[in-house]
Formats: C-alpha cells, sequence, structure tokens
C-alpha cells in the first residue's frame, strides 16, 4: 500500500499500452466488482471499439485507469465514457478528475460530438456534463444518472450504439 498522493504531485496521465491491460483490468474488478459485467454500460461497450485509454502510473503499477469507446447516440457521433477507476489507496487524491479531464482532451481530439456517461451528476457535473433526456440505453439505467458532456451538440438524441472502427 502506498501512501496517498498529494495533489501537486499527481504522476502524469499517460496513453495506456498493451502492458497495461491485465493491471487496468485488476483496477477495474477491484473498483466495481464482478456485478459490472451485468450492467448495460458493459453491454455497450462489448460492441463499441475503444478510441483512447488512460492510464496512471505510480512505482511501476497502475493505479487509475479510464477508457473511452466509440458510439452514436442517435446520428450523432460521440465517446462513451468508462469504466473510470482509481486504486482505494489513491482516491481523494485528484486521480479521478485528472482521468476525466484528460478524457475530455481525448474526446476534443477525436472530433465527436460529446462524451456520454452513466455516473454521479454531483461528480460529473463540474466537467461540464448534464443530464441527457433524449438518449435510449441498449438496456436499463437510471435516467438521472445517464450524463453528456457536450462538445459540439447539445443534446443529442435517439438509440446509443456502439461503434466498431
Amino acid at each position: 500500500m502506498s501512501a496517498q498522493l498529494a495533489p501537486a504531485n499527481l504522476p502524469p496521465v499517460e496513453p495506456e499500452t498493451p502492458a497495461d491491460a491485465g493491471q487496468v483490468t485488476d483496477l477495474v474488478d477491484s473498483a466495481f466488482g464482478p456485478g459490472r459485467h451485468a450492467k448495460t454500460a458493459e453491454r455497450l461497450r462489448e460492441t463499441s471499439s475503444p478510441a483512447c485509454g488512460l492510464v496512471v502510473r505510480h512505482d511501476g503499477r497502475v493505479i487509475g485507469s479510464v477508457r473511452l469507446w466509440r458510439i452514436r447516440v442517435g446520428e450523432t457521433r460521440a465517446l462513451f465514457l468508462g469504466p473510470i477507476a482509481v486504486d482505494a489507496t489513491e482516491r481523494r487524491a485528484g486521480l479521478g478528475a485528472a482521468l476525466v479531464e484528460a478524457s475530455l482532451e481525448c474526446a476534443a481530439r477525436e472530433g465527436v460530438a460529446g462524451v456520454l456517461l452513466v455516473g454521479d451528476l454531483p461528480f460529473f457535473g463540474r466537467f461540464g456534463f448534464l443530464e441527457l433526456s433524449g438518449a435510449a440505453m441498449p438496456g436499463p439505467v437510471d435516467p438521472r444518472r445517464l450524463l453528456w458532456r457536450p462538445i459540439s451538440v447539445e443534446a443529442p438524441a435517439g438509440a446509443v450504439v456502439g461503434l466498431r472502427h
């Protein structure tokens, strides 16, 4: 167990590499447990290809990760953020916020209309995410947790589907 990092000492957010895959899987499993595989968000990721994977490493281990997946909301190209996971010993150090900010930079580079996620508005609202009522996920989701961060489209509507590229 490492000492919690101070915000000023945060390691950089870096692109995920193939060598990180096992540690990312372990981190996400630790953060969300086996029940994550039954969620609608996981079904959507299974039909999508990743656009961006980001990690934070400390002392040779992955302590934070996030992935963005190619999707469409109606006819609007977007990215689906998640899962985002931070090692339990490093929470509250600002890693989650750093990963979200880096994700939004990735989305802007990808040229998509916005970023969709299933999450908590009190956390994600500070990054410009808003509730999205016009999107239909491919399974059950609490509508208050379906959030959109606009880049070029304010509020897309329609079925949310994964894209493979």
